[in-house]
């Protein structure tokens, strides 16, 4: 009987794996970022440089990178009752999720700009938070709440002596107990329902005195994240109008307030965070501020949460970019490395302007608030930019991600790359806090109410105009625009981006590298530029973009 030959291909059984990048991991995430470095020492935080490469390298570690993986992978669980039946109204994390938080706290991205209050601290934490949320974002959610209440408490005498200490607090104790018997506390917020979303004036839940000073709310809330958080902020009808109030999780005497997790949100992303949905049955709280000015009072919450929509957003584009950039580096297509073929230099140099120039807005944003209370320029600078970077900047990160993504091919669409994370990550900054539409009407509506906005905005520019002539017509064609006020909420998306362009714009001409603000200004204020990502005009230096933008090993 003739013997059969083995096939060619069972005579290999395995083969050696080329052309492939090595893992973006054990790299600094800080020091690697040229634009964030230079926005750190420009804006005022030249003294955190030391404290900001030290998480560089913690969160640039394949341990941390790691943990991020681990915390999206293994999702949250809620536990309604025990095995008696009894209420727990407790949610579980894996242990990568409370490595995170411990870590963040640690080193004090919740409550720095507070505990430390210094030249540059706003800009010193919001680059941490920039880093911090490379690794994961949904743990970033209770760090903003917390860092964002502690302004609202700190103004209230009776609740800041026994909650200030516990959220300005280094340690992180995720145990539910009361207050005073914890080394750390976090806090969130609860605003919208189902009737009302976005229109929190529509409120349903109610508040009742309870005869000691306290108040009994009940209502259900639609979106109330991180419901393992010590406490709560939340918007009831009390019986002067819409109030802000502190709701407890545990109560003084050690039972719990009566805050009952319905179920947990399943989420296109920012899946290792839990978002509930809490029913809300005579729960004690606290009133914050004037009854009846509910909205006023926990504004200030909201629009440092707004800003760090915006440090996330400009957060995971630079993550996005770093994976482009690295794999390009490494891989070889048609007898070349992908970083030097002139069509992926053109996508990488385009996505590098983008992620450079939301890098230095979010950055200017962080200065406004350390100087906002001492400098009316910076506060209204505070209140316009933050509307208007919240509009752009977070509509920008999914095409920017799905580009970034593209780069890396089928590479790029398999989990083990995180660039599937990045992009279900991105949509979730321009919903939170306000949709795009409500941000673009929140600048409308401080340009009318306050006509100062504009002035301040014009005054941010003006340097910038007279060292640009493309910037000084793009301001020049806005101002008519902005001067009608008939069709301004129809226009009102294309006058905020605008808007947007403009003042990224003055950044770069006035403080970034020259090849960037060249190719920014001929691009998105001049308009040679297609409908994507990749269509940089001819004579831009794509080489010096790059190499400002990539990391190397």
């Amino acid at each position: 009987m003739e013997t059969m030959k083995q096939p060619l291909v069972a005579q290999h059984t395995t083969h050696t794996v080329f052309n492939q990048p090595p893992p973006l991991v054990d790299y600094n995430v800080f020091t690697q970022d040229t634009a964030l470095v230079e926005s750190v020492q420009r804006e005022g935080a030249d003294w955190a440089q030391e404290h900001l490469s030290e998480i560089g390298t913690f969160t640039g570690s394949s341990e941390v990178i790691q943990w991020g993986f681990d915390a999206n992978t293994f999702e949250p669980v809620l536990h309604t009752h025990d095995r008696y039946g009894q209420r727990l109204d407790e949610v579980t994390f894996h242990p990568a999720y409370h490595q995170i938080m411990r870590s963040a706290i640690a080193h004090g991205v919740h409550a720095s700009a507070w505990s430390d209050p210094r030249l540059g601290s706003q800009v010193a934490r919001a680059a941490a938070m920039y880093l911090f949320t490379q690794v994961d974002s949904g743990h970033s959610c209770p760090i903003s709440m917390t860092h964002a209440v502690i302004p609202v408490i700190r103004k209230q005498a009776d609740l800041a002596q026994s909650w200030l200490p516990k959220l300005l607090s280094r340690e992180y104790d995720p145990k539910l107990r009361p207050i005073a018997e914890k080394g750390g506390g976090l806090c969130g917020m609860g605003m919208t329902e189902k009737q009302g979303g976005s229109d929190v004036r529509a409120n349903t839940t109610y508040a009742e005195p309870d005869g000691d000073g306290a108040y009994l709310l009940t209502g259900h809330k639609w979106f109330c994240s991180a419901p393992m958080c010590d406490a709560f902020l939340v918007l009831a009808q009390a019986p002067k109008g819409l109030s802000c109030f502190l709701l407890p999780r545990i109560l003084p005497d050690g039972t719990k307030n009566r805050f009952f997790i319905q179920r947990l949100k399943d989420k296109l992303g920012n899946r290792s965070n839990a978002s509930s949905e809490p029913e809300l049955d005579h729960a004690w709280g606290m009133m914050v501020g004037e009854e009846g000015r509910g909205v006023r009072t926990i504004i200030e919450m909201v629009n440092f949460t707004r800003l760090e929509c915006i440090i996330g957003t400009a957060g995971i584009m630079r993550q996005a970019l770093a994976q482009a950039t690295h794999h390009a580096t490494y891989r070889q297509t048609f007898g070349h490395r992908l970083l030097d073929q002139p069509l992926m230099q053109n996508v990488l140099a385009d996505l590098a302007i983008e992620s450079e120039a939301a890098t230095m807005f979010a950055m200017r944003l962080a200065r406004a608030c350390d100087q906002a209370e001492s400098n009316e320029h910076e506060n209204l600078m505070k209140r316009l930019g933050t509307a208007v970077g919240k509009y752009w900047i977070t509509k920008r990160g999914p095409t920017f991600i799905a580009e970034a993504l593209e780069c890396l091919g089928g590479n790029g669409y398999v989990e083990e790359s995180i660039m599937p994370r990045l992009y279900r990550e991105a949509p979730l900054n321009s919903i939170w806090e306000g949709s795009g539409n409500i941000n673009a009407l929140d600048v409308l509506r401080a340009l009318t109410k306050e006509p100062q906005t504009l002035d301040c905005f014009l005054a941010e520019v003006a340097p910038a105009r007279k060292a640009d002539p493309r910037l000084d017509a793009a301001v020049t064609h806005l101002q008519r625009d902005l001067a009608d006020p008939d069709n301004r909420e129809w226009y009102a998306r294309a006058l905020v981006e605008r808007m947007a362009l403009a003042l990224q714009g003055a950044l770069l001409v006035q403080h970034g590298h020259p090849a960037v603000a060249e190719a920014f200004c001929t691009t998105r204020l001049a308009g040679d530029w297609g409908r994507a990502f990749g269509t940089l005009p001819r004579g831009v230096n794509a080489t010096a973009i790059i190499e400002r933008s990539r990391p190397k090993l």
